[in-house]
């Protein structure tokens, strides 16, 4: 981790609360390299950081969508329309989590104009999402913790790709004024 709490797995440059990522992260590319990109983009949300980043051009193996939560690359020319659906669909506090005593609650706002609210408190599954949110090899996971990790991303809260995990809703911790806002 930086001094931002950011995840030291991508090359990046902070200048106050603006962060360049230096390379093009590879969310197509699958298994760990994925899921650390997938974690630094989230923890950049949750610090409520100005990130500028590019894609690589590759297609991802699963439904990009799921990250429309998180800070969209910067605009490529040769890019395509999921991408530019993506920046014209961001919104800040789409996806987020809350900690309460012994819960999470998750509000989930990508599909508009439905949303969903979750609240993870089975120890078990409490478990599992704090260890997803760094980037976990899945065959490291205990049983228990693969049945939670499925629950989770059967209703998009992690991603799964090439045997690496992650959570996806960051912890805001700086919220817009006024809060009512999201």
């Amino acid at each position: 981790m930086t001094g931002l709490g950011l995840p030291a797995g991508v090359a990046h440059r902070t200048t106050g609360r603006r962060v360049d990522v230096e390379e093009p992260l590879r969310l197509g590319a699958g298994g760990r390299e994925t899921a650390v990109a997938v974690q630094f983009l989230r923890e950049c949300q949750s610090q409520g950081l100005d990130t500028r980043w590019r894609t690589a051009d590759e297609e991802a193996t699963y439904d990009l969508r799921m990250l429309r939560h998180l800070p969209p690359p910067v605009e490529h020319p040769d890019e395509g329309d999921e991408l530019r659906d993506w920046r014209a669909g961001y919104a800040y506090g789409m996806l987020y989590h809350r900690r309460g005593p012994d819960f999470v609650s998750v509000m989930d706002r990508r599909n508009r104009p439905a949303s969903a609210r979750f609240t993870l408190d089975h120890p078990d599954l409490l478990a599992a999402f704090d260890i997803l949110l760094a980037a976990t090899p899945v065959d490291t996971l205990s049983p228990v913790h693969r049945e939670a990790l499925d629950l989770l991303a059967a209703e998009r809260l992690a991603l799964v790709t090439d045997g690496w995990a992650v959570a996806l809703p960051p912890r805001l911790r700086r919220w817009p004024v006024p809060c009512t806002g999201i």
